[in-house]
């Protein structure tokens, strides 16, 4: 009888071993936290959030079920990447913890809020409208699912649809982000005063210093920006830089206004200054265009193809990752239109069109592409579109009027060019030149 007790026992243990390994939960892996450096590590508000995301990170090394600390570290991660503009790392880590938390609680409201809101960072915007009408679903009391619903319709050009859910969004809780959604579609729809007011709501609703009310501040100098007055725009980007030393956008701001006084090195400065601290393409973009203005082509090119490259590789990653990657489709045919790569230019923005149509930004896109290339009826059409809820901003118009004058509508054209001119001439260098251009060629 023994002789056939251990190879049974045997046997019995071995099944137990498979079953533990079968049935095991799979460990999580948790993102960490990356170091800050140069001025956005002084300061007490990092000492504070690392000691925060630290806190959290020990609370799931003890407790890996603990789905409420895994949350909050994605949310964390989220504003992270928001400071930092390392959105690769830290969106990338944010979802990975969102996903754990909703293969556990997959109605869990928060991480299906924090989910949406990701997409949306990312410019998977179909996606973020979809998740944020599921979060509704479950909390139709939510002020900020509203706010993700406008910012989702917005972006897929549902605009009326985005003014009822940015009114829904007031009406249950006035604040920062609601008034800062009202500000933005008024702009879309040409009020520039009223856009005006509602975002200096927005930065009197927040707390100085922090991240949020200091995006709100800068948001509101670029409205004044390009309402032509550069005087408010400058104090509002100082005001900002004073409450938050060393921010990157009220650097870049203010190198725009150094570039309205065509005070070329002091912009290529705050620039340098600006994407030393934070990771965002559009810095490289904008460089681009001061480099050839101070005449340094090298220079320029050298930038212009930076944004490229940054551009690409974030495409590249959007097209092989359907939940992650930054679509830049958009910012990839201006970016290809600076190195006069016309076919590249119009490949990506049909690309951004296909996703969406509605929207009135990829319609201006493809109108100045079609422009560039020299289909001017063609063009015609998406400036149309674009137009269509009678945006005042300065480029739009200027681009708008060029398209008209090359169809032989030159009062209507010069009408618009001239005003646009008026108003912020410095906004982009290369509307502004081929303005000037026609308009001396009367």
């Amino acid at each position: 009888m023994k002789k056939y007790l251990y190879p049974a026992l045997l046997l019995v243990f071995g099944g137990l071993a498979a079953a533990i390994f079968l049935f095991k939960k799979p460990e999580l892996r948790t993102p960490k936290l990356m170091e800050r450096h140069g001025s956005l590590a002084a300061g007490k508000e990092w000492v504070n959030a690392k000691a925060a995301i630290e806190g959290l990170l020990a609370k799931l090394r003890t407790n890996p079920d603990d789905q409420k600390s895994r949350l909050l570290l994605a949310q964390a991660y989220m504003q992270e990447g928001r400071i930092t503009g390392n959105h690769p790392y830290y969106d990338s880590a944010a979802m990975e913890l969102l996903e754990q938390v909703l293969r556990a609680e997959p109605e869990n409201f928060e991480a299906l809020c924090c989910k949406a809101s990701l997409c949306l960072t990312q410019h998977h915007f179909a996606q973020g409208l979809g998740l944020a009408e599921q979060a509704q679903k479950l909390n139709p009391s939510s002020g900020f699912v509203y706010g993700l619903l406008t910012d989702a319709n917005v972006e897929m050009g549902h605009y009326d649809q985005a003014v009822k859910m940015a009114d829904r969004m007031n009406s249950v809780r006035p604040d920062l982000p609601a008034y800062a959604r009202v500000s933005y579609l008024r702009e879309i729809y040409g009020d520039m005063p009223g856009a005006i007011q509602a975002m200096d709501m927005a930065v009197k609703a927040g707390y100085i210093g922090l991240e949020q009310t200091e995006w709100t501040r800068v948001a509101l100098a670029h409205l004044y920006e390009v309402s032509g007055d550069t005087t408010k725009a400058r104090e509002y980007y100082q005001m900002a830089l004073y409450a938050r030393p060393g921010y990157a956008y009220a650097l870049a701001g203010l190198g725009r206004m150094a570039a309205a006084r065509k005070d070329y090195p002091r912009a290529i400065k705050l620039y340098q200054e600006a994407r030393i601290t934070v990771k965002d393409y559009a810095f490289a973009d904008e460089l681009t265009d001061l480099y050839r203005l101070n005449g340094q082509p090298d220079e320029a090119n050298k930038m212009a193809k930076e944004s490229i490259d940054m551009l690409a590789d974030a495409a590249k990653e959007a097209d092989s990752n359907e939940q992650m990657g930054h679509y830049a489709d958009r910012e990839l045919a201006y970016a290809y239109l600076k190195t006069n790569e016309l076919d590249k230019a119009m490949e990506h923005a049909k690309i951004e069109y296909d996703r969406r149509p509605d929207n009135i930004d990829v319609n201006e896109t493809m109108a100045w592409v079609l422009y560039k290339r020299g289909q001017y009826a063609e063009a015609q059409k998406y400036m149309q579109a674009a137009r269509r809820t009678g945006s005042k901003n300065p480029v739009l118009l200027c681009r708008a009027g060029l398209i008209l004058t090359k169809l032989g509508k030159q009062a209507e054209g010069q009408a618009l060019i001239e005003n646009s001119l008026k108003t912020a001439p410095y906004l982009n260098p290369e509307v502004e030149a081929e303005g000037k251009k026609l308009l001396a060629a009367r």
